[in-house]
């Protein structure tokens, strides 16, 4: 199958989390990050066709996934929600900043479609009961992504890796211990559960970005 090159990036702490407690927003301890790791994860941004979150994210930081920190243009930005429940409102939703792509399933109310669609996004409906992510994937290689960076949240990334559609993984680890039996860490779902089926990936590149840990794995088969 045609698709684009997949690349998750996202911030982690020692432990693994991605946020301080459940529904609390990521841009709280993303303030934690410096200039040089700013810097990294913005030019991963500029590098890439499409850039990629779930509506939960949207509800919840409310980001812009914009280039800044570096020079670039700004990458496509694409947001999977089955039945286009985000905000009209979010920061996302701003076409005249860059272009948007919300992809939905058949669930997706005719109305919220036309209220998307009134805001200059493209609606891609690809899927039944939920968003089919490697129908979805095809669908944007075909409108010319190529290199699509995904920054979460945990489904996201579940569902993609799940469906084996992941080709590299980048961490920044922040240097602190949060907790929480029921924080979000980089996937959520089912689990593998057995070695035989979990995904393996090869360590690419591990250095210092400032008071930050960067750590770059691409698929084993790669």
């Amino acid at each position: 199958m045609e698709r684009p090159y997949i690349l998750i990036v996202s911030e982690v702490t020692i432990d693994g989390k991605l946020t301080l407690a459940r529904g609390v927003s990521s841009k709280e301890i993303m303030k934690l990050m410096d200039q040089e790791a700013n810097k990294y994860l913005h030019q991963i941004r500029a590098e890439c066709d499409g850039i990629m979150v779930g509506a939960n994210t949207v509800r919840i930081d409310n980001p812009n996934l914009t280039v800044r920190y570096v020079e670039g243009e700004n990458p496509i930005r694409i947001i999977p929600s089955s039945t286009g429940d985000i905000p009209l409102d979010s920061n996302v939703l701003n076409t005249s900043v860059a272009p948007t792509i919300v992809a939905v399933s058949e669930r997706a109310p005719k109305k919220r479609i036309e209220e998307l669609k009134a805001k200059g996004v493209k609606v891609l409906t690809v899927g039944k009961e939920k968003v089919d992510f490697p129908r979805l994937l095809k669908e944007l290689y075909n409108l010319g992504i190529k290199k699509l960076m995904v920054e979460g949240g945990s489904k996201v990334n579940w569902e993609l890796l799940k469906e084996d559609l992941v080709d590299e993984i980048r961490l920044i680890h922040l240097p602190v211990v949060v907790g929480g039996d029921d924080v979000p860490s980089l996937t959520s779902g089912e689990g593998f559960k057995t070695l035989n089926s979990v995904k393996r990936f090869k360590i690419k590149r591990v250095f210092q970005c400032g008071n930050q840990v960067i750590t770059e794995y691409i698929r084993q088969d790669a």
